[in-house]
C-alpha cells in the first residue's frame, strides 16, 4: 500500500533525506521509464492501518476511507470500494454513510471522480464503528477493502488485491488530545510568539501522566522552560533541531485539561524563515490512547524574511591535454536560512553546462550527467551537461562547492559553460530570493587575459 501522508513526528532529517533520495532516483531514471510512467497509472485505498474501539462509548469512532490515483493525465471516475466488516461482526457495530450500499456484512460505496494523490486529496467514505456491548477489551477483528474505478490507460483501474485492511482493537482508555496548535503568519525575527497549548483527555478513562515531546525547527527556540523537560540538540547531516522530552505526572480525569504552568514561548531567530514547530503527547506509564491520531500537530511558523542565494562559476586555463579543476559555489547570502523539513526537496539544484573544447573527467557524486537538454544520460562522466542536488536544507551563511576536472581537448579562448541555480519543481522559482540575478554565472575555459592598464 501507499500511503498518502506519514506521522513524522519531529524527524525532520530521517524523512527528509529518505524523500530526497527517491527525488534523485527519479531524476536519474532513463527517459523510457519516464515515458512509461507518463502512460501508467494505479489505484490505490488510502485506510487507517489499525484504530482503537473504546468501550462503554456511545458514539462510534470514525474509520475513514478513500480512493486516490497516481496519474493525473487520466480522469478516474465511477470509484466503487468494497468494504468487508465481517471480520468485525461479533465485536462491533457499522454505521454506513449515504454513499455506501450495504448487504449482510459487506458494502459497495460510491467514489464519483477519483482524485490523483496531491493536497487536495480527501477520504470520501466515513464509517462509524462503534463496540458491541458484549464487546471485551482485547477483542479484536479486521476491516478488509477491494476496488476498481473506470479510467487508466486500460480502461479500468483495480486496487491491488489482499493489500489493505484496517485492525480494530476494543480498549479502554485515555484519549489525550492537543489543542491551540494554530499557525503563525507574518512572524517577525527577532520576536516571541505565544503558542496557546493545551492537553484535553477526551477519552473514558483517567491518564496517570504522559509525557510532551516537541521539536523546533532551527529558526525557532524554546524562550519558557520547564523544569519537568530535559532539553537537547541534534544536527549533523540533518537539520539542526531543538528538542524539548517532557514528563508531567499530573492524573487527567475524563473530560480534565492541561496546561503548561506558564504559557509555551516560542522565540523567533533573526535567520527564521519557514518554520515548524512539532509536539506529541503520549500517556505515561505505558497506556494505551484510544484514538493516536489527535495526539500529534504541527505549529507552522512563516517569518517575514529572505534568504539570498547565489552562484558563481570559476575562470580556468590549460593546455590541450591538461586537466583543469573547476568549481561551482553556492552560497547563501542570507539572512535567512532555508530547509524544506516537510517535503524534504533540494533547496535548489545546480545546473551546469560544460563548455566548449572540454571533456569532464572527473565529477561530484551529488551531480547527475545529463544530456544537452537536460534528459537522462547513462554514465556519470563525459556528458555535456550535469545537475547537482544540494540538501533539503541550508543555514544562514552556508557555501557548498562543486569540483569538476577539465580535459582540455582543444583550446577554445573564453569557452563559457552557464551555472544557474534551479528550483526542483519548474518554473516554481525562489520566492525566497531577493536578488535573482545572482542566480547565474559562468564557468570560463581559457578566458582572454585583461589588458593591462
Amino acid at each position: 500500500m501507499r500511503p498518502v501522508s506519514v506521522h513524522p513526528f519531529v524527524r525532520f532529517g530521517a524523512s527528509a533525506v529518505a524523500t530526497a533520495g527517491i527525488l534523485l532516483a527519479g531524476l536519474s531514471a532513463p527517459a523510457s521509464a519516464v515515458e512509461s510512467a507518463a502512460e501508467s497509472d494505479q489505484l490505490w485505498i488510502n485506510a487507517p492501518y489499525e484504530k482503537n474501539l473504546q468501550i462503554g462509548a456511545e458514539t462510534g469512532t470514525p474509520v475513514e476511507v478513500g480512493l486516490y490515483h497516481d496519474n493525473d493525465n487520466f480522469t478516474v471516475t465511477d470509484g466503487r470500494l468494497t468494504v468487508d466488516v465481517s471480520g468485525i461482526a461479533r465485536m462491533a457495530e457499522v454505521t454506513w454513510p449515504e454513499n455506501c450500499a450495504p448487504t449482510g456484512t459487506t458494502a459497495v460505496c460510491s467514489v464519483a471522480q477519483v482524485p490523483a494523490i496531491g493536497d487536495d486529496y480527501s477520504p470520501q467514505v466515513r464509517l462509524e464503528v462503534r463496540a458491541a456491548d458484549t464487546a471485551e477489551a482485547g477483542a479484536r477483528g479486521r476491516i478488509t477493502y477491494a476496488a476498481t474505478a473506470t479510467g487508466g490507460p486500460e480502461g479500468t483501474l483495480e486496487a491491488p488485491l489482499d493489500s489493505f485492511e484496517t485492525t480494530l482493537t476494543v480498549a479502554s482508555g485515555p484519549n489525550l488530545v492537543l489543542n491551540g496548535l494554530a499557525p503563525v503568519e507574518g512572524a517577525t525575527p527577532g520576536t516571541v510568539h505565544t503558542v496557546p497549548l493545551s492537553v484535553t483527555n477526551e477519552g473514558h478513562e483517567p491518564a496517570q501522566g504522559f509525557t510532551l515531546g516537541m521539536a523546533a525547527s532551527y529558526g525557532l527556540g524554546f524562550d519558557a522552560r520547564y523544569a519537568a523537560c530535559a532539553y537537547t540538540q541534534t544536527g549533523g547531516a540533518y537539520a539542526p533541531t531543538s528538542h524539548a522530552e517532557c514528563a508531567f505526572d499530573q492524573v487527567l480525569q475524563p473530560g480534565d485539561t492541561f496546561t503548561l504552568p506558564e504559557p509555551l514561548r516560542i522565540s523567533v531567530a533573526d535567520h527564521a524563515l519557514r518554520e515548524r514547530l512539532d509536539i506529541d503527547v503520549q500517556p505515561a506509564g505505558g497506556a494505551t490512547d484510544i484514538d493516536t491520531s489527535d495526539n500529534y500537530g504541527i505549529v507552522a511558523v512563516n517569518a517575514v524574511n529572505t534568504a539570498d542565494f547565489a552562484v558563481r562559476g570559476s575562470r580556468v586555463s590549460g593546455a590541450a591535454g591538461e586537466t583543469v579543476k573547476a568549481s561551482l559555489t553556492f552560497r547563501n547570502k542570507g539572512p535567512g536560512w532555508l530547509g524544506n523539513l516537510g517535503s524534504g526537496d533540494p533547496v535548489a539544484l545546480v545546473d551546469f553546462t560544460v563548455p566548449e573544447g572540454v571533456t569532464v573527467t572527473g565529477a561530484p557524486e551529488a551531480c547527475q550527467a545529463r544530456t544537452l537538454a537536460g534528459g537522462y544520460r547513462p554514465g556519470h562522466l563525459g556528458a555535456p551537461r550535469y545537475v547537482c542536488e544540494m540538501s533539503y536544507w541550508v543555514l544562514e551563511n552556508t557555501v557548498r562547492t562543486y569540483s569538476f576536472d577539465l580535459r582540455v581537448d582543444s583550446v577554445v579562448p573564453d569557452a563559457k559553460g552557464r551555472v544557474a541555480l534551479q528550483p526542483v519543481i519548474t518554473g516554481t522559482g525562489f520566492p525566497h530570493d531577493p536578488e535573482p540575478g545572482n542566480n547565474q554565472g559562468w564557468v570560463t575555459v581559457n578566458p582572454t587575459p585583461t589588458p593591462a592598464a
